[in-house]
C-alpha cells in the first residue's frame, strides 16, 4: 500500500522555530514515531509531505525507504496529500497519517485497512464527550455521508460526538480524482481532505469506519501542553507494559524511557530514573532513584545506587555502582566490581572483584582483578595533547591520593603508598612510595591579621 504522512505544518502554538513534527516525544521526533508505525505496515510507498522549516525535516529524517514531497505554500490537508499524488501507485490503497499524531497503534491501522478493503473509503473515527475543534462525522441511516469542520458546522452538527481523526484509507486512483475537484470555499480558505467523503458518496463509493483501541491513539500535538500530556500517556503505557512483565516500578508516574528498555526477571527501578537509547537490565538488577542510564548493559544482580550516570558502558554481574558514580563511554566492568560515590570511570576495563570506592578518576586504564584503588586516586591520562594508558595488574593496592602519570604500569601485587605520584613503572610485589620528607618546624607562628 501507499502511506502518506502529512508533516508540513508550522505549529504556531508550539512557540518554536523548530518544525512541529521534529519536537521530541520520549527522546525522538514526533514524526519518527509515525514513521516507525508506518514501517510496521510494510508499505510499498512511504511519502512524507514537508514544508515549514525548509529542509530540516528531510535532512534530519532522510532514509532510503522515504520519499519527500514539499508543500509550499501550505493550503490545507487536501492540498498536502495532492503533493504526494505523483508518487502513489494507483493499484494499491493509500493510507493518510499525520506527523504530529505519534501514538497511533499499528493494530488500529490494520483494522482500518481491513475496513477499507480494496474499494472503499475508510475513516478512523472516535467518540468524544467534548468534540470541540474536531470535524464531525455526519451519518444518514447509519452511513457516513460527509465530514463537517467545526467552523462550518451548524449547531445541530456541533452536537455530534463522533469525530474525524483525519486518518483514512482510500482507493488511490479515485483519491487522486477527488483531490483534483476540491474547493477552498470554506471558513478557513483551505482545501480540506475531509471533503473527499462527500465526493466518494456522490461516486457511489462506500464509506466505512473503524475505531482505535483508545482515544489517545488519535491525539495530536499543537502546543507544548499537548506534547507534555502525550509524553505522560506514552510513558505510562511503557510503564504498564513493564509492570505486566514483572518489573517493579516504585512509582510508574516518575519514570521515563527515551529509547528501548529491556528488563529481565525481578528488576526493581526506583523513582526519577531516565533510560535513553538501548538499555538492557538483566535478572535481579536494582536501579536506585534518579539514575540516568544510556546505551548500557547491566548484568544480573548488579546494584545501581541512587544518582548514578551511566553511558555507553557495561556493568558486570553482582557489581555495585554508586551512589553518585559516573560511568562514561568505553567503560567495561567485570563481575563483582565496586564503584563508589563520586568515582568517574572513562574508557577503562576493570576486571572482577576490583574496587574504587571513593572520590577517584580512572580514565584510559586497564585494571586487573582484586585491585583496590584508594580515595583521591587519579590516572593522569592526558598531557594536553594526547591520551595515554595506565595498566594496573591483578592484586595491586593503590594508596589514597595517588596520581598515576600515564603511560605507566603497576605490576601484579604491587602497593603504592598514599600520596604517591607515579611517573615510572611500579614493580610487581613491591612497595613504591613517592612523597617528600615530612618536616616539623618548631617555633613557627601562623600569620595573624594586621591591626588597623
Amino acid at each position: 500500500m501507499n502511506i502518506v504522512i502529512l508533516a508540513a505544518g508550522m505549529g504556531k502554538r508550539m512557540q518554536s522555530a523548530l518544525p512541529k513534527v521534529l519536537h521530541p516525544l520520549a527522546g525522538k521526533p514526533l514524526l519518527s514515531h509515525v514513521l516507525d508505525t508506518a514501517r510496521q505496515l510494510s508499505p510499498s510507498t512511504l511519502c512524507v509531505i514537508y514544508g515549514h522549516g525548509g529542509e530540516q525535516v528531510p535532512n534530519l529524517l532522510a532514509a532510503s525507504d522515504v520519499t519527500f514531497a514539499r508543500q509550499e505554500p501550505q493550503l490545507g490537508t487536501g492540498h498536502a496529500v495532492a503533493q504526494a499524488a505523483p508518487h502513489l501507485d494507483d493499484a494499491v490503497p493509500t493510507l493518510v497519517l499525520y506527523g504530529d499524531v505519534p501514538l497511533t497503534d499499528s493494530t488500529s491501522l490494520q483494522r482500518l485497512i481491513a475496513a477499507a478493503g480494496s474499494d472503499k473509503l475508510a475513516i478512523l473515527t472516535v467518540h468524544m464527550s467534548d468534540p470541540t475543534g474536531y470535524g464531525r462525522i455526519v451519518r444518514e441511516h447509519g452511513a457516513i455521508t460527509r465530514i463537517v469542520e467545526q467552523k462550518d458546522a451548524t449547531e445541530a452538527e456541533r452536537a455530534i460526538t463522533e469525530v474525524n481523526t483525519g486518518i483514512l484509507v482510500a482507493p488511490t486512483a479515485q483519491l487522486k480524482q477527488w483531490l483534483a475537484t476540491l474547493s477552498n470555499h470554506n471558513a478557513q480558505g483551505e482545501y480540506y481532505l475531509t471533503d473527499i467523503v462527500a465526493r466518494a458518496v456522490a461516486d457511489g463509493v462506500p464509506v466505512a469506519s473503524a475505531q482505535p483501541a483508545a482515544v489517545w491513539e488519535t491525539l495530536g500535538v499543537n502546543s507544548k501542553v499537548q506534547l507534555a500530556e502525550l509524553e505522560r500517556i506514552h510513558q505510562r503505557n511503557i510503564a504498564n507494559r513493564l509492570l505486566e512483565q514483572g518489573v517493579t516500578l516504585l512509582d510508574p508516574a516518575r519514570f521515563d524511557v527515551r529509547g528501548r528498555l529491556t528488563c529481565g526477571r525481578d528488576v526493581t527501578i526506583d523513582v526519577g530514573c531516565i533510560f535513553e537509547g538501548t538499555v538492557d537490565l538483566a535478572d535481579g538488577v536494582t536501579v536506585g532513584a534518579h539514575c540516568v542510564i544510556k546505551d548500557a548493559v547491566i548484568a544480573s544482580g548488579a546494584q545501581i545506587k541512587p544518582f548514578c550516570h551511566i553511558e555507553n558502558a557495561t556493568v558486570g554481574a553482582q557489581s555495585m555502582i554508586g551512589p553518585y558514580a559516573r560511568l562514561r563511554p568505553g567503560t567495561t566492568l567485570a563481575e563483582g566490581v565496586h564503584i563508589g560515590n563520586f568515582v568517574e570511570i572513562k574508557n577503562s576495563q576493570i576486571a572482577a572483584g576490583s574496587k574504587a570506592n571513593h572520590l577517584a578518576y580512572v580514565g584510559d586504564a586497564t585494571i586487573g582483578s582484586r585491585v583496590n584503588i584508594g580515595a583521591g586516586t587519579i590516572t593522569c591520562n592526558y598531557d594536553g595533547a594526547n591520551k595515554f594508558r595506565t595498566v594496573i595488574e591483578d592484586d595491586a593496592f593503590i594508596g589514597s591520593d595517588s596520581q598515576l602519570v600515564a603511560p605507566v604500569t603497576v605490576g601484579r601485587g604491587a602497593t603504592l603508598g598514599a600520596g604517591t605520584t607515579l611517573t615510572k613503572d611500579a614493580p610487581a610485589g613491591a612497595l613504591t612510595i613517592s612523597r617528600s620528607r615530612q618536616v616539623t618546624l618548631t617555633g613557627w607562628l601562623r600569620p595573624a591579621k594586621l591591626k588597623k
